[in-house]
């Protein structure tokens, strides 16, 4: 029997390479409302979170309408047909495909509004594959666990039967708050030196390497 039935994605950064398409989106944002630029390091790190959250740290000192300018500014950006690419990581397709039939159940849980993610479930063809999903506009952004706890309610499972799988720290802090282990992939926006502080089982550098880390950890009966 295998330690995990339910295994979450975060999308950006972990199954999509979409941090340039978001790099470039904010930066078009700040420029067509006059804002003072921030670095791309900066940028960077609120991806996983939330649209209206991530222009909240981004932006602190300004009041709630900007930051729902941004977020407007910022979604006419993303979704221009002449956006930079976002392609699956490589491995990607093949791995989630493996693990649906070897029977898992297989949920997301991102910062995209419902609108971003069904679009780029239909675009990539991964839509079939997924039992649930949850996105930041419908409930609570990460790192706040409701994402997480509402899935599980959904596929009746417990925390000791999932595994969330994440680029970030909002990913595996949201992981640590429901009582849920995870994993960390370092291919993604942030290195593993930088997630380890969030107790992963382990930092994968390669989506491809997943279902042999599962099947390692099953023979093992769960133990790292």
């Amino acid at each position: 029997m295998r330690p995990f039935q339910l295994l979450v994605f975060d999308w950006d950064g972990t199954l999509m390479d979409s941090e340039d398409r978001i790099v470039g989106s904010a930066r078009g944002a700040m420029v067509d409302l006059g804002l003072q630029p921030r670095s791309d390091e900066a940028i960077r790190d609120i991806i996983g979170l939330g649209l209206r959250e991530a222009m909240q740290v981004l932006y602190p000192e300004l009041p709630p309408e900007s930051h729902a300018a941004l977020v407007e500014r910022y979604r006419l950006h993303f979704l221009s047909e002449g956006g930079i690419p976002m392609p699956l990581f490589p491995g990607a397709h093949e791995t989630l495909t493996a693990l649906r039939r070897e029977g898992y159940l297989l949920a997301v849980a991102t910062g995209k509004s419902r609108s971003g993610l069904e679009r780029v479930l239909v675009d990539s063809g991964l839509a079939p594959l997924f039992a649930a999903t949850r996105c930041a506009d419908e409930t609570r952004s990460k790192p706040h666990p409701q994402m997480l706890l509402e899935l599980m309610a959904t596929l009746g499972t417990g925390p000791d039967e999932t595994l969330m799988i994440g680029d970030s720290e909002y990913d595996l802090q949201m992981a640590l708050e429901a009582g849920v282990p995870s994993l960390g992939v370092s291919y993604g926006v942030k290195d593993c030196e930088r997630l380890l502080d969030y107790r992963p089982l382990a930092c994968l550098d390669a989506i491809g390497e997943l279902p042999g880390w599962l099947d390692a950890w099953r023979r093992n009966g769960g133990r790292r």
